[in-house]
């Protein structure tokens, strides 16, 4: 099932801006005619010796010739509106410039991270009915053109770069071109991103160019990003937190998009002062990590900033208040997922820095109201995860469910697969797994508990625990594992596999890495610890009960 936005609260989220008469091409031929001669992008520093492809820093007009071109290459190799199009690149500007001209000819991008291998780039392609593949020749040592080769059966392979036989070319041209453009509605399917559940096989997750736009507004809201800001994107481009967090919002300010990838902190420093950034998002280690060095504070001019989005990790309010109290910079807390959910406490909603980290407004509450403009489209509602009853009363733990502009429609295929289909439910309250509490002076905030569907979160990147179990099963000295996360001050979480040896064997943790990587895996889901357990606890239907399992786990790392 899919679920339909009803006829009035369509109305009432294009009458908010949040929805709009405009697909995000349109955005962006808006900034083209705005401020042509603009500065649109800046490649990272290096970026050559990486990728083997030229720094680039085009224009606004320039960039426009180069997403015509690129998009008439498309044309011509037979790609047609609605046509579904997997894209494997680094944050590149041939990688923004490839989803500009993808949406300019109409066509469905489906990102996937650089460090996805054969196992993951398999499973999406003949998913979504890939008609094209759209990669580079390398990232750093790896030959990207070859692994798009090994896993294309029918659909065509583009390569950015030195293209082998089997491919197609693709080439920046900034040569002048005529516009062209098909006809798409803003309610036409823009991407389909990848989410990890508690499944073995991610999840795809289409958004429409409304929902881009209502996750960009947000952000742009939360904030207080202003026309012509400078935006460092230290995130892949592959899901919410770089698509909604800061290229949907570049469209919208049409400022310029600083690029960067992956997180090199020395240069993201350098950049941060280079090219004068206004905004940019940063894990909460690293903000954590800067307050407490004083020597490189010293080093770097934080006067251009408005704010820093973080997240994906609870915020420490120590760090929050420091860097509000020193140098009058907010940092605006964000809870996001692809599929829609969009908290953020900026300072309109949340003044008090150390509120800031600890909450998210209770937006949709109807006895509250706060500043955003998006608390007036979004309804929210904690739910008991046992009777399914709304909590009202602070303390109790409930599921976060919500419905507004920024929710997506449904899963790809989810008529395929019963749990998939009731995670909308009839009112179109997008269930997400995600537990909460009523918190804060009069009830007014939420505070995170737990993530319900036991994702490993690694350097921002979304694990699901199922795919790697499924996996390690095949292991000829292992009897059963499961593998969990573990607390790293750097990365977040670390993935341990807890193992029930075969009788007689002694897996090693290089051993299964070892099985993991013959079967294509991508490298940052391998296991960096391994502990032996008698049996894997398990409920009465055998399903692993994981927060047992991770308790057991961390009495024997103690």
């Amino acid at each position: 099932m899919v679920y339909r936005v009803s006829k009035e609260d369509a109305e009432r989220y294009r009458a908010s801006g949040f929805w709009s008469g405009k697909t995000l091409f349109e955005f962006f031929e808006d900034c083209v005619s705005r401020e042509p001669e603009r500065l649109a992008l800046a490649d990272m520093p290096g970026k050559e010796e990486w990728t083997g492809l030229p720094e680039r820093r085009p224009t606004f007009r320039t960039f426009s010739h180069v997403t015509a071109n690129l998009a008439k290459q498309l044309e011509d190799a037979g790609l047609k509106p609605g046509d579904c199009v997997a894209v494997q690149m680094a944050n590149t500007a041939e990688l923004a410039a490839t989803y500009l001209a993808c949406w300019q000819a109409g066509l469905i991008i489906s990102p996937a991270p650089v460090q996805w291998r054969e196992y993951e780039l398999k499973g999406i392609l003949d998913f979504i009915g890939a008609k094209a593949l759209i990669t580079q020749s390398r990232v750093g040592d790896a030959d990207h053109s070859a692994l798009a080769l090994s896993v294309v059966k029918t659909a065509q392979v583009f390569v950015w770069g030195k293209a082998p036989t089997g491919t197609r070319e693709l080439r920046w041209d900034e040569t002048k071109a005529t516009p062209f453009k098909v006809d798409q509605e803003p309610t036409d399917i823009a991407t389909i991103c990848w989410t990890s559940g508690t499944e073995s096989r991610p999840k795809g997750v289409p958004r429409s160019h409304d929902h881009w736009l209502a996750a960009g507004r947000t952000m742009q809201e939360a904030c207080g990003l202003q026309e012509g800001d400078v935006i460092l994107c230290p995130f892949p481009i592959v899901n919410m937190a770089a698509l909604g967090g800061c290229l949907v919002p570049w469209l919208l300010t049409g400022g310029t998009l600083v690029l960067h990838h992956p997180l090199d902190l020395p240069i993201f420093l350098k950049q941060l002062v280079m090219e004068k950034v206004n905004y940019t998002v940063a894990p909460p280690a690293v903000l954590n990590m800067l307050l407490k060095d004083e020597k490189l504070l010293g080093m770097l001019d934080l006067s251009n900033f408005r704010s820093i989005g973080s997240g994906s990790a609870p915020l420490a309010p120590w760090m929050v208040k420091g860097f509000q109290d020193r140098f009058g910079l907010p940092i605006v807390n964000i809870f996001g997922s692809n599929e829609g959910t969009c908290l953020s406490s900026g300072t309109g909603d949340v003044p008090d820095p150390e509120n800031r980290a600890r909450y998210f407004p209770r937006i949709g509450a109807k006895e509250l109201s706060w500043p955003s403009g998006i608390s007036k489209v979004t309804e929210t509602k904690l739910l008991d995860l046992q009777t399914g009853k709304e909590v009202t009363e602070p303390g109790a733990p409930g599921e976060l469910v919500l419905k507004g502009p920024t929710v997506f429609g449904g899963y790809w295929r989810a008529e395929e697969d019963e749990a998939l289909q009731s995670t909308i439910d009839e009112e179109g309250f997008f269930h997400t797994g995600d537990v909460f509490e009523i918190a804060g002076e009069e009830d007014r905030f939420y505070l995170f508990v737990e993530r319900a569907k036991d994702i490993i979160i690694r350097g921002g990147m979304n694990i699901s625990p199922g795919e790697i179990d499924g996996l390690l099963a095949g292991h000829p000295e292992i009897s059963e594992a499961a593998v969990v996360g573990v607390p790293d001050e750097r990365l977040g979480e670390l993935i341990c596999a807890a193992v029930v040896p075969a009788e007689g064997k002694s897996p090693t943790l290089e051993s299964v890495c070892a099985h993991l990587k013959a079967q294509g895996i991508a490298v940052y889901k391998l296991p960096e610890k391994l502990v032996y357990v008698e049996a894997l606890p398990r409920n009465p239907i055998g399903k692993v009960l994981r927060r047992i399992l991770k308790d057991q786990v961390m009495d024997k790392a103690a």
